[in-house]
């Protein structure tokens, strides 16, 4: 019964959470639209919404983000110090990663959590969705940087999936 009011949950406190934040206040009419906006959305947009992942583990999920969070700040560190200093250092390029996660929704995370660490981001996926194609601002050694890749967000991903 409350899959048919709220088809996406999560989407729904999102939006709520959003929408407060967005306008600084929390104010009872405030409240009251942005519930309603938060049910009607994705009520409105559910037909074009893909299919939820059958399994999803929540630990593994938590661990990724806080994994994702620390790359996040210590990419955007690296990302400055490389800017700032000479241009030679820099060494730009592009990696080509064959992909061990098969589920829509894990290559979509992972081609997200690539492309919000900043110095990557994911150019392109191939038709048969086995393939990663990233850009990188300092890729170094591409083998080294798609093992990387595969332990810190792949594997764990696998885990949040059971892929």
């Amino acid at each position: 019964m409350l899959a048919r009011f709220l088809p996406q949950p999560l989407l729904s406190v999102a939006l709520l959470v959003v929408w407060l934040l967005a306008h600084n206040a929390a104010s009872p009419g405030l409240v009251l639209l942005g519930l309603l906006l938060a049910i009607a959305i994705p009520l409105l947009t559910q037909r074009f919404w893909p299919e939820y992942p059958h399994r999803v583990r929540y630990g593994p999920l938590l661990r990724l983000l806080g994994i994702v969070m620390a790359d996040i700040v210590l990419a955007n560190l690296r990302v400055a110090l490389l800017i700032l200093g000479p241009p030679d250092r820099l060494r730009p390029g592009f990696l080509t990663l064959p992909l061990r996660v098969r589920s829509p929704h894990a290559i979509t995370m992972l081609a997200g959590i690539i492309s919000l660490t900043p110095g990557t981001v994911s150019a392109n996926l191939s038709g048969d969705g086995r393939t990663l194609l990233i850009h990188g601002l300092d890729l170094g050694d591409p083998a080294a940087q798609a093992e990387r890749i595969r332990s810190r967000y792949e594997r764990p991903l696998l885990e949040v999936f059971e892929c």
